[in-house]
């Protein structure tokens, strides 16, 4: 299977490889987003020395491991590794021995291998500072989907390994536009729309995506993959948060509530509807959350400082807590049968606001505006009575500020009087309450367009869904 996308990524490995210099790399993301694939592709195998975490496993089952991954790679491992101290020793040996040029070491899922009382994280600190930093040949990638694990104990590390990390490769979910070369890769014809769609289902994570069968529809593929007696994702949500988060339970609370609020909610929100009370460990979980790319966070216009707003992000998150948790309707082609259902609209529109919170940069560049400074947040009223709310506010150093309204429906949207009448009144609120002395622009932000007919005009510029694919 062939790299799609990573243009950038690509650029900084060979940077990296052909640095002359000893480098240490991080390479992080969301479980399934493509992290191993991309660091075996781009080399194509040709490691020094590999190995990788084992999941819930224990110390003493890593280190034999590790001696069997130095056998492999032409190490003498000798008698069995007591500790990892001795098992870096060894690795500092089959490194030696090699002839001289770039040697490549990949260490992936490292936050499985640093387990508590496993002494791992000091004993490659002190092979990294006592050896490997020294040694021009050597290029070290350490891997791991625990994105928390990496800030927190590589890139925050107090110790030796402070500052010691000379790269790091943060790997996003697909666009839009790497979705399409994917599925024409691999030969899965599906409209636009529908990859739209399977973007609001599954993300742009590539694992899920290789999973359809190109001979069927991409309802029956949501069918097979989601809904089916034996659907490989059915169980998917647990296992990923569980594989991440030590007692995931925290994690799991926290976006189940944030998937009931489209706007986003606040920390005190969050507090109330998840149960879980005002604590240092709230903010370690939104963290973690944050940088496994679950949740983001948006400053409310008004107040940028405290007025932060935490959305759920992972498209798949959302679609299993709206249909897949608690479906006892037994029926292997659900979505077949109820797409269409009175809760589709709801969901849809949910799922579509974070697509198009995804591809900011597509929508910067339709507008025109890709090389201007802008500010991205979130408003909500807070004296208008009905309240009014924008989910997406560009804030532009040209001095126009752009209020996105964001619209999902299968054919060009009609602005009629009553939308145009919301909409105005939406304006008029913004900019009464916030005081704003830009120009306030409505964008909107739909799959076809605006119909020509009615009140298009209310709006000052408009994105499509083709607009998202660039």
């Amino acid at each position: 299977m062939a790299l799609i996308g990573r243009e950038y990524e690509i650029e900084e490995l060979d940077r990296y490889f052909e640095s002359g210099r000893p480098e240490l790399i991080a390479v992080y993301g969301r479980r399934r987003v493509g992290k191993t694939f991309l660091i075996r592709e781009y080399f194509h195998g040709g490691f020094a020395f590999y190995f990788t975490g084992i999941i819930e496993a224990s110390n003493a089952v890593h280190l034999r491991a590790f001696d069997e991954a130095l056998s492999e790679f032409g190490g003498d491992p000798g008698p069995a590794s007591k500790d990892w101290r001795d098992a870096f020793n060894k690795l500092r040996n089959l490194l030696s021995a090699k002839p001289k040029g770039r040697k490549v070491v990949f260490i992936d899922e490292m936050p499985w291998i640093d387990s508590p009382g496993s002494d791992f994280l000091r004993s490659f600190d002190y092979f990294w500072n006592s050896w490997a930093s020294a040694d021009p040949d050597i290029l070290f990638i350490i891997c791991g989907s625990a994105a928390s694990w990496i800030t927190k104990k590589i890139f925050r590390n107090r110790g030796g390994l402070h500052n010691r990390v000379t790269g790091r490769i943060h790997l996003s979910p697909f666009s839009l536009g790497e979705c399409e070369k994917f599925y024409r890769d691999r030969g899965i014809e599906i409209t636009r729309y529908q990859m739209l769609e399977s973007y609001m289902v599954f993300g742009g994570i590539p694992f899920y995506l290789n999973l359809f069968d190109k001979a069927r529809s991409f309802s029956q593929n949501v069918d097979r993959l989601c809904f089916a007696n034996d659907a490989p994702l059915r169980n998917e949500y647990e296992e990923l948060y569980r594989s991440l988060f030590r007692n995931a339970d925290r994690h799991m609370k926290i976006v189940e509530a944030l998937s009931t609020r489209k706007g986003g909610m606040t920390r005190s929100e969050i507090e109330k509807a998840s149960g879980i009370t005002a604590n240092g460990h709230m903010t370690e979980v939104l963290s973690e959350l944050e940088q496994c790319d679950f949740i983001e966070r948006y400053a409310d216009f008004t107040k940028p400082r405290n007025g932060t707003l935490y959305c759920l992000k992972d498209p798949l998150t959302l679609f299993f807590l709206r249909y897949m948790r608690g479906n006892d309707s037994k029926d292997e082609y659900y979505w077949t049968n109820y797409a269409e259902d009175g809760g589709h609209r709801a969901w849809s529109g949910y799922a579509f606001e974070q697509v198009c919170r995804a591809h900011l940069r597509q929508i910067k560049q339709a507008l025109g505006i890709a090389g201007v400074s802008t500010r991205v947040s979130a408003w909500r009223s807070s004296d208008s009575k009905p309240s009014a709310q924008i989910d997406l506010v560009i804030d532009r150093r040209d001095g126009v500020v752009n209020l996105c309204e964001m619209k999902y429906t299968k054919h060009p949207y009609t602005i009629n009087l009553d939308e145009a009448n919301a909409l105005e009144r939406k304006r008029g609120v913004f900019m009464t309450e916030t005081g704003s002395r830009s120009a306030v622009h409505i964008t909107m932000v739909t799959t076809y367009g605006l119909d020509r007919k009615g009140y298009f005009g209310t709006a000052q510029s408009e994105v499509t869904m083709a607009d998202l694919f660039e």
